[in-house]
């Protein structure tokens, strides 16, 4: 379990038997705190979704607020993963704030649109696994974040949609990282009805990576950022650049790139080291920089 408490400067958050303190300046308090709770332990960043005011809806602020954290010291070494998620008993995001689409203002709305775009191109271009942790409803835009991270888990009460047609908009944009992630049917299925999928089907059509029992839903989460520590970030980081940079390639352009970033990854020192460690039955020491022997 999750929990959020503050006195004085500082924000505490609880999740098992794992206390963390952060400090927060004031500035910080009056700004990114009523959308984001930011908890760094253990090379693990987790930005928390909390403003359930609006449903924690992608707001321009809100987008602002988890593009700033998602960037912030992206190259310290000491960072390994980055979690997106919710608090404890709310839902994940119900997609764009509506009441920002109202009014006549086609420049606010070009900005929401593109940093919200900015912020889905930021999950692809960090150099550390993001992973989402949804337990609850993903809608719209809540889902496209998730379809948009490396990782993806959810609990077995969890729903996700794009019902933006319903409202007279359609996921365009949603639609973008759905209908790369999962069955064509089933992404049209869920962009023209704007009908949910249950967390059980969401795995079934690759939309998350793992679905699990509510109550195991911390422990998984766990599971995965800890096998995550364990690896080397810079092979990690190389890892994931040519995973995103392939995916558009024809087969025979990626496997000729392919072998040559395994040929430049066998150079490194984490890569020597790792096979070392194997040969030897010990454990790997990581410099984690592409450091090359």
């Amino acid at each position: 379990m999750l929990k959020f408490t503050r006195k004085n400067s500082f924000a505490y958050f609880e999740v098992g038997r794992y206390i963390t303190r952060t400090f927060y300046t004031n500035k910080m308090l009056s700004a990114e705190e009523k959308y984001v709770h930011i908890k760094e332990n253990n090379g693990i960043r987790t930005i928390i979704l909390d403003h359930p005011s609006s449903r924690n809806s992608l707001s321009l602020d809100m987008l602002k607020s988890v593009l700033i954290n998602i960037k912030k010291d992206e190259n310290n070494k000491d960072l390994r993963s980055i979690v997106l998620r919710s608090m404890p008993g709310s839902l994940f995001s119900a997609g764009h704030n509506l009441k920002e689409l109202t009014a006549n203002n086609g420049k606010l709305h070009k900005e929401i649109f593109e940093t919200c775009s900015e912020m889905m191109r930021a999950i692809a271009l960090s150099p550390v696994p993001i992973i989402a942790a949804v337990d609850g409803i993903a809608a719209a835009a809540g889902c496209q974040l998730v379809a948009a991270c490396d990782i993806a888990i959810c609990t077995e009460r969890s729903s996700f949609s794009t019902p933006g047609a319903n409202f007279g908009i359609f996921c365009s944009t949603p639609g973008i990282p759905l209908v790369r992630n999962i069955h064509r049917k089933t992404a049209m299925y869920m962009l023209f009805t704007g009908s949910s999928i249950s967390g059980n089907e969401a795995y079934k059509v690759g939309l998350v990576s793992k679905v699990v029992p509510n109550d195991k839903f911390e422990e998984e989460l766990d599971n995965i950022t800890t096998a995550i520590n364990m690896k080397s970030r810079s092979v990690v980081h190389i890892g994931k650049t040519f995973l995103y940079e392939q995916m558009d390639l024809d087969i025979s352009t990626a496997y000729f790139l392919g072998t040559e970033k395994m040929v430049n990854n066998l150079k490194m020192k984490d890569a020597q080291e790792g096979i070392k460690s194997f040969i030897e039955k010990r454990k790997p020491v990581w410099c984690h920089d592409h450091e090359k022997n």
